[in-house]
């Protein structure tokens, strides 16, 4: 057996006994090593490790996520709803829209779409289940609506993205990633208001309308946030990874001066988590390096991605069935490890097609995105039933409905580059041709 199908045997393997991501990467990676190398190459194993995180970009995956955190237990989503409420008012589908909006909003904090599923679940469920909504409809609805938070900066995935595909602007990426996200979004908009007229849910007669303006201030400082992000970007104040140092001063500044929702003793707790958070994704990315190193010593990325043009070599007919096959893989491991496993095959055919790199990686975003609340991981769905307190598998016929509306907007966007490349053109960031 050759050192590539030994490399992707001993991974593939892995994988299937339940042996986590990373070590799986790792195990692969050792193996296309010994076969195809030496033992000896073995020793290398520690400088790639190494390697793989001393990356200066990554600095901010850790930062962000702590972000995300502070933003979710800061009180941030509770002011997010009251303000949403104010604008839309009482009506058929009302809390469902507001549900929707909240998550993108809370997209542009966190970058995290566990995160802000959490953060908005706790808040809105129980004001959707008094209202009439079927449990299992909201929180299919807030899953997929807070899987938009890897395309709306700050993203963790395509920060990570930009550290794999060599060459690619970060900031490109982040403004790429906005209007496709709000798209997305959007996209969930239509069958919620649909669907809530249509069974009735939520009476139009019920509940207040919060006063706009007294809603308004008290969401200003959360709305700031994803201004202050992308204005300091897009104005050269500091760069993508000082961006995360200002997001997590900003949020720690709102949490406990502004909405003092937060302590010194809860502020410790949340370093924590973030560091056992951290810990988990820097340990894939360092042993994804393994295998990416001996994937691209032994050449089993460019023998993949000549197998892959050898099925056809129409770059539209590869990009379906790339798009086809990142959706399945989407729906078991989560967005990290896709990024880490399926780039390196990918990037001989960007080169090939001469697609663009900062399309292909929102395209890939939007993608991953449907996967996170898509059965049978779906990794935001584990988070709101949890919350609503239902059973995943009532949830299957609604993430499905919602999985083919956020398809249609992802086939728009292949469809339409300008859509994602259109607002980093305009910032003037590099993004190549389109």
């Amino acid at each position: 057996m050759s050192p590539d199908l030994w490399m992707l045997a001993i991974f593939g393997l892995a994988m299937l006994l339940g042996v986590p991501v990373a070590f799986a990467l790792g195990l692969g990676g050792a193996a296309g090593i010994v076969a195809g190398l030496s033992p000896d190459m073995l020793a290398t194993l520690g400088t790639n490790t190494y390697n793989s995180v001393a990356k200066y970009p990554l600095i901010a995956i850790p930062l962000f996520i702590l972000t995300g955190l502070i933003f979710e237990r800061a009180g941030v989503a509770s002011s997010l709803v009251r303000f949403a409420q104010a604008l839309i008012g009482p009506r058929h589908g009302g809390l469902a829209l507001v549900a929707v909006l909240v998550c993108l909003i809370m997209g542009g904090m966190s970058g995290s779409g566990p995160a802000d599923a959490a953060a908005v679940a706790m808040v809105m469920l129980p004001s959707m289940a008094k209202a009439g909504y079927p449990k299992a409809f909201s929180a299919s609805l807030i899953a997929a609506s807070a899987s938009t938070a890897i395309l709306i900066p700050p993203s963790i995935a395509l920060i990570l993205y930009s550290v794999v595909m060599p060459g690619v602007d970060l900031r490109a990426l982040f403004a790429a990633g906005l209007f496709p996200g709000i798209l997305a979004g959007m996209s969930l908009l239509l069958p919620a208001w649909w669907l809530s007229r249509r069974y009735g849910w939520e009476d139009p007669n019920s509940g207040e309308r919060p006063p706009l303006k007294e809603s308004f201030i008290q969401a200003l400082p959360a709305l700031f946030a994803p201004v202050l992000i992308l204005g300091g970007l897009r104005s050269g104040l500091f760069t993508p990874t000082e961006a995360a140092v200002v997001a997590v001063t900003y949020g720690v500044f709102t949490g406990v001066v502004i909405y003092r929702q937060l302590s010194l003793k809860s502020l410790w707790a949340l370093f924590g988590e973030a560091a056992r958070i951290s810990g988990v994704v820097m340990l894939i990315i360092s042993l994804a390096g393994i295998f990416a190193w001996a994937g691209t010593t032994l050449g089993t990325f460019r023998h993949l991605a000549n197998l892959m043009l050898s099925i056809s070599d129409n770059g539209w007919v590869l990009l379906i069935l790339i798009m086809l096959l990142v959706l399945v893989v989407g729906m078991v491991l989560d967005a990290i490890s896709i990024y880490l496993i399926i780039t390196p095959i990918l990037i001989p055919l960007i080169q090939h097609f001469e697609w663009n790199p900062v399309w292909f990686g929102i395209l890939l975003a939007m993608n991953i995105a449907i996967g996170q609340f898509t059965p049978p991981v779906a990794v935001n769905l584990m988070v709101t039933t949890k919350v609503a307190g239902v059973r995943l598998e009532q949830t299957f016929g609604w993430a499905f409905l919602f999985m083919l509306t956020m398809l249609s907007s992802l086939v728009l966007v292949m469809l339409v580059p300008g859509i994602a490349l259109w607002l980093p053109d305009k910032l003037g960031f590099v993004v190549g041709k389109w």
